[in-house]
């Protein structure tokens, strides 16, 4: 009897998912703990294939287990070639963190500047520079932060122009210059005085309080100009934009904290094609409409390990005031910085 044509296909596919079955048997996948664990892509660097996700980040190696299972039992992911798998990050062994010294040592996240990842602070200051020990042991061995390439020194200071002390609120002990941020800096910030806070805005940078914003070196920018950054991502360029900040359908799948003012050309091109819109609250004009009348939200109380940090730990807002690391834990705990950010436009409720 001559075999049907379903059952010359059936023959000759069997042999091929029996294969890859039993090449899943001789993998460690890992486990389950990447974020994007579980979402019907292969996560895991070490994989290529049409089932592998187009974006793959060293961080997420060994730990997207049932996808990339299910990849390779379906035929639809490989392993690579040893010598095309990533090499194993720098260890917390390697790294000298050397101390806590620095004002917001031990507050959960990683305040040194030589590193970059989701556990590492919004804000860096270079006067915390070896001084979070803890924070960024903590976070590269939970993979949330890695040393960046060549990170020995503090980035070397610019020579700022700190003009005169014309401003109303000169020599008040906060510096007023819209053009820096930090701890040091006040909440309120006006662009007429811009250049008009000499002596306090100078204090605060030496005592490393406050940084002047990268739009602002060599007064190239103006404070309510919406700063895209610079092209220092490695998915930079890549025809996405990667900086969570946007939203719109230009956007990558995977939009990570450290990206964030790392993907200028792409971000800025496709908001002009209207396929990115800047995040409203992460506009300056936004926060330059400040006060908002925060009167309708329940913020809980403040019974958070982070609260009175100057970030809002809540999980339920967004924006450039907003931790970068937040906790389910710490929803409605945080009541005095969420409450003080959202008036001064630095967060939103998200829906």
């Amino acid at each position: 009897m001559t075999p049907s044509l379903a059952d010359k296909l059936s023959n000759s596919t069997a042999p091929a998912v029996a294969a890859s079955a039993a090449a899943a048997t001789a993998i460690d996948f890992g486990d389950d703990t990447s974020e994007w664990a579980r979402d019907g892509e292969c996560d895991d660097p070490r994989f290529t294939g049409t089932g592998v996700a187009a974006e793959l980040v060293d961080a997420d190696l060994m730990k997207d287990a049932t996808d990339c299972r299910a990849a390779v039992e379906a035929g639809t992911a490989t392993l690579r070639a040893a010598a095309d798998i990533p090499a194993p990050a720098i260890t917390a062994a390697d790294i000298d963190f050397g101390d806590d010294s620095g004002d917001w040592a031990r507050d959960g996240e990683c305040d040194d500047p030589r590193f970059i990842g989701t556990g590492v602070a919004a804000e860096l200051l270079d006067a915390d520079l070896g001084k979070d020990a803890t924070d960024c042991r903590a976070a590269v061995e939970a993979g949330t932060a890695t040393l960046r390439t060549g990170a020995t020194d503090a980035p070397a200071l610019v020579d700022i122009d700190y003009g005169d002390d014309s401003s109303d609120w000169a020599r008040d002990g906060e510096c007023d210059d819209p053009r820096f941020t930090g701890r040091g800096v006040a909440s309120t910030l006006l662009e007429e005085d811009l250049k008009a806070d000499a002596t306090d805005c100078r204090a605060a940078v030496e005592a490393g309080t406050a940084t002047l914003k990268g739009d602002s070196v060599g007064d190239t920018a103006a404070a309510t100009e919406f700063d895209y950054g610079s092209d220092f991502s490695r998915w930079a360029n890549d025809g996405q934009c990667d900086d969570k900040r946007f939203m719109g359908e230009g956007t990558d799948k995977k939009l990570l904290a450290e990206d964030m003012f790392g993907d200028a050309t792409d971000c800025k091109a496709l908001e002009a094609e209207g396929k990115v819109t800047i995040r409203p609250v992460y506009d300056p004009a936004y926060a330059a409409g400040a006060p908002y009348d925060g009167s309708a939200i329940d913020f809980g109380d403040n019974k958070s390990d982070y609260a009175d940090d100057d970030q809002c730990d809540d999980p339920r807002f967004e924006g450039p005031g907003a931790a970068t690391t937040l906790l389910d834990s710490d929803l409605r705990h945080d009541r005095n910085d969420c409450k003080a950010l959202f008036e001064a436009g630095k967060i939103v409720l998200l829906p």
